[in-house]
């Protein structure tokens, strides 16, 4: 809903008794599966541009891979407590709506352009091998950086994430770190979560979606810290 879609799964997996290490792991799974399809889609109405894809999507997987490591490495209680503070501080940041601020500016590269887009993905393939939530959030402030509309923006984002998610989860894997089963249940709740959330944002406005969501990451982040 809305995106950011991993900040209430991701709880919703440590509530249910999963080490928030193994949520972390498990979530990928469902990521996976999600982000297939999306690929599809896009390919289908051939609003893919491939060659970047594949030029940011290197940087992006050997940052993943360190920052999956780095997330089975860690002790639970860390983790969880890490991943309290994420959700609080990039919602609240998704809530200032920089994406469309930044699309509205022109910006202007110099010699060095392609070394920053490639540091900005190694970062955020960081991070997406971290913690996952929310980085779909940065990939898209990147495109717009990088000059991108949001139409191809979100289908690089979607192929970045789809090929990361699978190096990063070979590593959850090897760690012991992941779920299937669960992972395979929570795959198809996504599927079935963004067709009511759509009917939900025609229905109501996009808004409205975004508000909910905003009230529910900040509940699950609350009891994140307290337990």
């Amino acid at each position: 809903m809305a995106g950011g879609g991993s900040f209430l799964t991701l709880p919703m997996l440590i509530f249910i008794g999963l080490p928030p290490t193994v949520a972390n792991g498990t979530n990928r799974v469902a990521i996976f599966m999600q982000n297939i399809m999306a690929v599809k889609k896009f390919h289908e109405f051939k609003v893919f541009p491939i060659r970047f894809s594949l030029m940011v999507t290197v940087p992006a997987v050997i940052g993943s891979l360190a920052g999956a490591y780095a997330a089975t490495a860690i002790p639970d209680a860390t983790f969880k407590k890490a991943l309290a503070f994420i959700m609080i501080a990039t919602t609240l940041a998704t809530m200032l709506n920089p994406i469309e601020k930044l699309s509205s500016r022109e910006i202007s590269w110099g010699k060095g352009r392609w070394a920053i887009v490639i540091l900005m993905f190694l970062a955020i393939g960081f991070y997406g091998g971290f913690v996952q939530a929310g980085v779909g959030f940065l990939i898209l402030s990147a495109m717009v950086v990088a000059g991108f509309d949001l139409i191809h923006g979100n289908a690089v984002k979607v192929f970045v994430i789809l090929i990361f998610t699978i190096f990063a989860l070979v590593i959850f894997t090897i760690q012991g770190k992941v779920n299937y089963l669960w992972g395979a249940v929570l795959g198809v709740g996504n599927v079935t979560g963004a067709y009511l959330a759509t009917v939900t944002a025609i229905k109501k406005g996009n808004r409205f979606v975004q508000k909910v969501v905003f009230v529910a990451i900040m509940i699950m982040a609350i009891k994140l810290l307290l337990n």
